[in-house]
């Protein structure tokens, strides 16, 4: 069972617990329930006061897993969903605006997991207008989105990280903070915490006693930690209390006997960029049917971890240019990994990498939830990955990620059905953020 420990609530700037410090409790295996609501870095457009808009006709998806709802009413207030259901439950308030949706679908906004700014500054408006409300740069300082901030086009809600927490020698030295022992790493958490941050990134060189020191620092100021491991051991980090894993490589070494485990390490320790040809080696032989893979995926079920992917970004192709067999069984095997734990029940989101071999730009995010279905999961529980789940992972479930009354109106409309088509994700017609239409119809 997870393990429940005590935390000291202390305010940051951005969000966490407010007013007096409190205490509260914390679920330091994974499942948040008691880590206080993570708050955006940014300001987003407030609707106009009294303003009523229905949106009617579109088939409604809401997030939840539910099946979807044809010809259904959407009503906003104010920038709050006031109600949501099939037409003939639902009441339109006298002098709504009405928005005629037929033909298209309505779900929650998109809320991607792992994004990347890498200085491309109008990205995240381009995100938006592909219908990603929200998103999460798990490792860039936190002052690389002021020009983003800055900008007049509208753009996602942005919940940082800062910087990823390293040892050196770092593989990325400008998006790194590096701490070199377990006091170190506790200073750094509060800085970031102090400086908006609504979660902590751990990278792959920090050893295992400081990973433990940034997940017991980070739990107590109220911020989930997840991380990109690949020389740690998976489990090893879940033990010490990680709430999140990125990237489906993370687990390389926790899954493949410990000889072939230790060989990638010292590999990857004596030079960084050894990860590029040694991850797909070792994943190109991994054994999915192994006892070590199902006690990861047990371990990760357990202890309510999420899990992110990313499989977009190491997606390698028999006949792609630049790539060979290796590449292209390692990353079959990727896919039947995420395979088996969604069957075995982990708790999978969607994070688009922002740029990825095998879409265009713009298009990753899409391209990820392609690659779910392939690795198994359903559209249904696709789109709940996207929204509801992300939202969970967050800790923002409590205001975004479904279409219920009283929540926030981050909402998109799509042409045609998801549903039955995930491509239809790719011809977003319109985007409301804080019920707050983001420009004209298309």
């Amino acid at each position: 069972m997870p393990r429940i420990a005590r935390m000291l609530c202390i305010t940051a700037v951005a969000g966490g617990c407010v007013g007096t410090p409190a205490i509260a409790q914390y679920d330091i295996g994974g499942r948040m329930d008691f880590l206080p609501p993570a708050r955006e870095i940014n300001r987003v457009a407030e609707a106009p006061a009294g303003r009523t808009l229905a949106i009617t006709g579109a088939t409604l998806f809401d997030g939840r897993g539910a099946p979807p709802v044809p010809d259904a009413v959407v009503v906003v207030r104010e920038g709050r969903i006031l109600a949501v259901g099939p037409r003939d439950s639902v009441d339109i308030p006298a002098g709504a605006e009405i928005v005629d949706a037929t033909g298209q679908s309505v779900m929650p906004g998109l809320i991607d997991a792992h994004f990347h700014l890498d200085g491309d500054i109008p990205l995240p408006s381009l995100f938006l207008q592909r219908g990603v409300t929200s998103l999460r740069d798990p490792g860039a300082w936190i002052e690389a989105y002021d020009p983003v901030r800055s900008s007049a086009a509208p753009i996602p809600r942005l919940f940082l990280t800062g910087p990823h927490l390293d040892a050196p020698p770092p593989a990325h030295p400008k998006d790194a903070l590096l701490v070199l022992d377990p006091a170190e790493a506790r200073a750094a958490v509060h800085r970031l915490a102090d400086q908006g941050a609504s979660a902590i990134k751990i990278y792959y060189r920090l050893p295992l006693g400081t990973i433990r020191a940034v997940n017991e620092a980070a739990h107590e100021r109220g911020l989930i930690t997840t991380a990109h491991l690949e020389i740690a051991d998976a489990g090893d980090a879940v033990r010490a209390g990680l709430d999140g894993v990125e990237h489906v490589t993370s687990f390389g070494t926790a899954i493949v006997p410990l000889r072939e485990a230790e060989d990638f390490r010292q590999a990857v320790l004596a030079d960084n960029a050894a990860r590029g040809p040694t991850r797909y080696a070792l994943w190109s032989n991994v054994d999915l049917d192994s006892p070590r893979v199902r006690a990861i995926l047990d371990l990760l079920v357990s202890e309510g971890t999420f899990f992110t992917p990313t499989l977009a970004i190491f997606e390698r192709r028999p006949g792609d240019p630049g790539s060979n067999d290796v590449e292209a069984r390692a990353f079959s095997n990727m896919l039947g990994f995420v395979r088996r734990a969604h069957g075995a029940g982990v708790r999978i989101v969607v994070g688009s990498h922002s740029a990825v071999p095998h879409a265009e730009r713009g298009d990753a995010y899409v391209r990820e939830m392609e690659l779910l279905y392939e690795a198994g999961l359903s559209r249904g529980e696709i789109l709940s990955a996207a929204t509801l789940e992300n939202a969970r992972f967050f800790r923002i479930q409590d205001r975004l990620g479904t279409l219920e009354p009283g929540k926030i109106a981050d909402l998109i409309l799509v042409r045609g059905n998801p549903g039955e088509d995930l491509s239809a994700l790719r011809d977003v017609r319109r985007v409301m953020l804080n019920g707050v239409w983001v420009g004209p119809p298309r």
